[in-house]
């Protein structure tokens, strides 16, 4: 499989999302919850070019969940929709290959920065070819991003209530609302940890691999590692810290 090619493929995105006709078609999945003509616009341009590459390779993605297949890709075509709606300029283009029971392949790519993120299994990440790894900080020296779900308001006083105990214990809290980019940037030492409380495979498979590659951790609320196939808590951390946020959230949740 050719990932170099694959990598140019998202990063031949950009074309759709730079344009404003289809930013500015915008319909509502449900409260909070957008969906752009630039979503569907991906997905069905990568599905269809990815199909003509590899036509045995099978899809799993936000705008076209189905299940997952033995050997699959796993697509996110705009992670953090409300950021592009209101031009936040942090979103992202995530893609995973899924085969023998794990994530092989990962590409998160931000278009407006031009920043793209990549892992084989067993190879290292890396952003624009330069290789990155995880901090060293202790949690009393970390940044912490944290998601609070949007579309899950009823939940919003046991989020912030968490958020709040760790922004005690850490230098500060951030919500950047793309939850690829979160996971990169604990892999390039940008920050040090990021926790919420439900995510989907398509939001975390690319950036998963990444950060495990960097040198990070990823485990479900419990410490169990994360699925591929359902949604899922999920704890990211540089690896130093990841016991104790784990701790911290067990006793607050």
């Amino acid at each position: 499989m050719n990932y170099d090619e694959i990598i140019e493929l998202v990063k031949s995105t950009k074309s759709i999302i730079e344009n404003e006709s289809l930013k500015a078609d915008v319909h509502m999945k449900g409260s909070a919850d957008f969906v752009t003509a630039v979503d569907i616009s991906i997905s069905n341009y990568l599905k269809e070019k990815l199909h003509e590459l590899y036509p045995d390779v099978g899809f799993f993605s936000e705008e076209e969940a189905g299940r997952l297949h033995e050997k699959c890709w796993i697509l996110d075509p705009i992670d953090g929709t409300t950021n592009l709606v209101y031009g936040y300029n942090m979103s992202s283009v995530s893609l995973a290959l899924y085969m023998e029971d794990k994530v092989v392949f990962g590409v998160v790519y931000n278009p407006f920065s031009e920043e793209c993120y990549t892992a084989k299994h067993g190879e290292g990440a890396y952003l624009n070819g330069k290789a990155i790894s995880v901090s060293k900080r202790t949690l009393s020296e970390s940044i912490i991003e944290f998601g609070a779900g949007s579309t899950r308001k009823q939940e919003a006083e046991k989020s912030f209530k968490l958020g709040c105990e760790i922004f005690k214990r850490c230098v500060d809290i951030r919500r950047i609302c793309s939850s690829a980019l979160d996971l990169c940037f604990i892999a390039a030492g940008r920050i040090d940890g990021y926790f919420e409380s439900k995510l989907k495979p398509w939001d975390y498979a690319a950036g998963s691999l990444i950060l495990s590659e960097a040198g990070g951790k990823t485990t479900d609320y419990d410490g169990n590692p994360i699925p591929m196939d359902v949604p899922s808590s999920i704890i990211c951390t540089n690896g130093i810290i990841h016991d104790e946020l784990c701790l911290i959230i067990k006793e607050n949740r």
